[in-house]
């Protein structure tokens, strides 16, 4: 089985994510693949406003699950422009090989 993790789609509005998500679906299911509703997960970022959208993203029938954290290519992004969570795991990251080098594990 194969599966393709990580793929960071961006759009101005949620009409053009779920347009681009079926699209993908259907092209995908075409080649004999599938994208997986149960765990795809969009993150809206909307810096300009604190208020977020009321809208829902779905892929056909299924509403897709909203994050507020996104890890792509070892970066976390965070819907509320913060950048604490990214600060704080390369921290971790950094400790832990700095650990591992010197053999205190």
């Amino acid at each position: 089985m194969l599966f393709a993790d990580d793929i960071l789609r961006v759009d101005k509005t949620r009409e053009e994510v779920e347009g681009k998500l079926e699209l993908w679906r259907s092209t995908l299911k075409f080649k004999g693949f599938r994208l997986s509703g149960s765990i795809t997960e969009y993150m809206e970022c909307n810096f300009s406003s604190n208020r977020p959208s009321k809208g829902i993203v779905t892929l056909g029938d299924q509403v897709i699950n909203k994050s507020t954290r996104f890890r792509y290519l070892g970066s976390i992004a965070q819907s509320n422009s913060e950048i604490d969570g990214d600060i704080n795991s390369r921290i971790q990251v950094g400790w832990l090989k700095l650990r591992n080098a010197s053999g205190l594990l």
